[in-house]
C-alpha cells in the first residue's frame, strides 16, 4: 500500500513537470512566432532585419568582448589590405 501511494505522489509530480514544460515551450513558440512577425514588420518598413539581428546580439554581448573582437577584426583586415 506504502508502495503503491509513493508511485501515485511520484506520477502526480512527474506528470506536473511534464505539463508545465510543455506550456513553457508552447509559450517559446508563441514569442518565436511573434518575433518572426516584428522582423516581418520592420523589413517592410524598410529595416535591414538581418542587420538588426546583428545589433540585438552584439546588445547581448559584453561590451569588453565586442570591443577585443572589432580590435583583432581590424588586426586581420590590415594584414590583409582590406583597410
Amino acid at each position: 500500500m506504502q508502495d503503491d501511494n509513493a508511485y501515485g505522489i511520484a506520477a502526480g509530480e512527474l506528470r506536473q513537470f511534464i505539463e508545465q514544460f510543455e506550456a513553457l515551450d508552447a509559450e517559446k513558440a508563441d514569442v518565436a512566432e511573434r518575433q518572426k512577425e516584428l522582423m516581418a514588420e520592420a523589413k517592410a518598413r524598410g529595416y535591414d532585419t538581418k542587420v538588426m539581428r546583428k545589433v540585438i546580439a552584439l546588445r547581448k554581448r559584453d561590451k569588453d568582448d565586442i570591443a577585443e573582437e572589432e580590435a583583432i577584426m581590424d588586426m586581420y583586415k590590415a594584414a590583409l589590405g582590406m583597410i
